[in-house]
């Protein structure tokens, strides 16, 4: 299957570290180092994370290279909904006003954009659709305190589209060539390294070393086995998009896969954590750079603990 189109909603309320200096007396310096974050970005009010995903949509439809009701499938990827009935893909469907076609939205914490492109994957297999719309979007300030010294200073808002095709439509489409998807649940402290219960307090992060080493072992592991699984190796690897949540941990993976910095793609030094969404925003600004042959890896790792992998060449 083929990426044929990606876009992206960015809020325009800038908050840097000044913000959190001033509540929590954390210095910029020390957020910076612990982090890489020098600013991030909080959605307005009347935002949220439907209307940030809608947002991204209407980026997309004026260059979009087929009839957007010709969506087969809408899956929408969000670990922080603004309604849980109503979902993500219902409100997308809604704003398209496309009847008759599945509409999944699914969460697994961070890596749910690797898990949404693997639910479109399945879909063309079966023959069920030929054109998909995937969405991922995260209001992360809904969820999270300024107050909080040990990771309010980490969030940001931001939600993007992707447009997914069969078969190519366009000469600069992005092959997705394999997707890889696990769950770690079972490992460290998955069950409390990164919890979210909306009515009892919002984000709470009290094992960060183990979420840290975990994301860090499984980014790597995974991103050796994509690579391996369809004969590439990592000398072969264009660029690498992990997963946005600490410029620490990229720098990490990309020391163990000895990797130069230049290879890893990251915006979470101007957008914060931006959840699922981070790798797919990462994509849309950096796919100017891709060249007929570039083999990209999108790695994510989401607290739960699930992790995954998507390898493009772009064509």
């Amino acid at each position: 299957m083929y990426i044929v189109q990606v876009s992206s909603y960015i809020p325009e309320n800038v908050v840097d570290n000044a913000h959190f200096s001033q509540i929590n007396g954390i210095s910029e310096e020390w957020i910076v180092e612990r982090t890489g974050i020098e600013q991030r970005r909080k959605v307005t009010a009347g935002e949220n994370t439907n209307t940030m995903a809608i947002e991204a949509i209407k980026a997309a439809l004026p260059t979009l290279p087929f009839d957007y009701k010709d969506i087969q499938l809408i899956v929408g990827a969000t670990y922080t909904p603004y309604d849980t009935i109503h979902t993500i893909a219902h409100a997308v469907q809604h704003f398209l006003d496309i009847s008759d076609i599945p509409v999944v939205s699914v969460s697994s914490a961070c890596s749910s954009f690797a898990n949404a492109m693997e639910i479109v994957q399945g879909y063309f297999a079966m023959n069920k659709a030929e054109k998909a719309l995937v969405v991922v979007s995260d209001h992360n300030t809904a969820y999270s305190r300024d107050d909080d010294t040990v990771g309010g200073h980490l969030w940001g808002d931001g939600a993007s589209a992707v447009f997914v095709s069969k078969t190519p439509i366009t000469s600069r489409d992005m092959k997705v060539v394999d997707i890889i998807t696990g769950g770690a649940g079972n490992v460290g402290k998955a069950d409390i390294g990164v919890v979210l219960k909306p009515w009892d307090g919002g984000f709470v992060m009290n094992n960060g070393r183990d979420v840290f080493l975990n994301a860090c072992n499984y980014m790597s592991k995974v991103t050796r086995d994509i690579l391996e699984k369809n004969n590439y190796t990592l000398a072969d690897l264009s660029y690498f998009i992990p997963h946005q949540a600490n410029l620490r941990i990229t720098r990490n993976v990309a020391q163990n896969l000895g990797l130069d910095d230049s290879k890893a793609l990251s915006n979470i030094q101007y957008l914060g954590n931006t959840g699922c969404a981070g790798c797919s925003i990462a994509l849309f600004e950096n796919q100017y750079k891709f060249q007929k042959g570039d083999i990209i890896v999108i790695t994510v790792f989401g607290g739960g603990y699930s992790y995954g992998a998507i390898l493009l060449e772009q064509q």
